[in-house]
């Protein structure tokens, strides 16, 4: 609960002080150490016994790139958390944030959640080659659903054929794995 103090201070002289409080005198005399140990207290109060503002930004300052680039670099960094935060940030408008939380999982070896957010990032934005092709990498790297991660690789191929060499090589690797009938 918020304490409100009323304390008017006349000073006399230069080393007495008269206390007036709400208006009415006081004749008890104080010294001037007296008096700072009264506003020490009464300042702690003030700060402590009194629910601090918050401050509450109502526009973000930095645009969905601005939070895409700046989780980037937080991921170089290998600060893998605030890369997320900063990529959910960027979600709101960037579909392809969600590729990037997908790695941040990949990386942390969360596959189920990595696979969640390359499917989100495929819904969102369907002619995302890169979302194809890490999801294919993903079902390559747990051994499973090995037809369908060909069919998103040879997907990948088909949307972005520039990254035909990347795409073609996760392709490779899956037809490989699934000779050998693992």
């Amino acid at each position: 609960m918020p304490v409100s103090v009323t304390l008017n201070v006349k000073v006399k002289e230069p080393n007495d002080v008269t206390l007036r409080r709400n208006g009415l005198r006081n004749p008890n005399r104080l010294t001037r150490s007296t008096l700072y140990t009264l506003y020490s207290i009464f300042l702690a109060l003030g700060f402590f016994g009194c629910a601090l503002p918050r401050i509450i930004v109502l526009d973000d300052p930095l645009s969905p790139e601005e939070h895409l680039n700046l989780g980037v670099t937080y991921e170089k960094k290998g600060e893998l958390e605030n890369a997320l935060k900063e990529y959910k940030k960027a979600s709101n408008k960037l579909p392809a944030a969600y590729l990037y939380m997908g790695n941040i999982y990949f990386q942390k070896e969360e596959f189920d959640e990595a696979e969640s957010f390359y499917k989100k990032a495929i819904s969102k934005d369907p002619q995302n080659s890169d979302a194809y092709n890490n999801l294919a990498w993903l079902y390559f790297i747990k051994r499973e659903n090995l037809d369908e991660a060909e069919r998103l690789s040879f997907k990948a191929i088909e949307l972005n054929p520039a990254k035909k060499n990347i795409y073609q090589d996760t392709l490779e690797k899956i037809k490989t794995l699934k000779l050998r009938g693992l």
